[in-house]
């Protein structure tokens, strides 16, 4: 299986502790792109289905490691743009736009 290229683009307001929610993501092998603010990106060997998944997963950690008032994500796999998400505050969790 082909590696995926990934690219997460997050719109966050007012993240309490923005060391510590990329320290998670360094753990969880994201790489953060210099001199931009909330770019990151990463490798993944496993199916488009299951990096998605991944993606939502380490991002809500993350995410739930710190205070933040709203978080909007976009990601592309393989330069595929795919729907943007929202963190859900009432549910603790990314919903996807619709």
């Amino acid at each position: 299986m082909e590696n995926i290229e990934l690219v997460v683009i997050l719109d966050v307001e007012n993240l309490k502790d923005k060391e510590k929610f990329e320290k998670h993501l360094k753990k969880e092998g994201f790489n953060i792109v210099p001199e931009e603010e909330f770019v990151y990106t990463g490798i993944s060997s496993t199916t488009t289905f299951s990096t998605k998944a991944y993606i939502l997963e380490v991002f809500k950690k993350g995410l739930q490691k710190t205070e933040f008032d709203s978080c909007n994500m976009v990601f592309l796999l393989n330069e595929t743009p795919y729907p943007p998400y929202i963190y859900d505050k009432t549910t603790n969790d990314f919903e996807e736009v619709k």
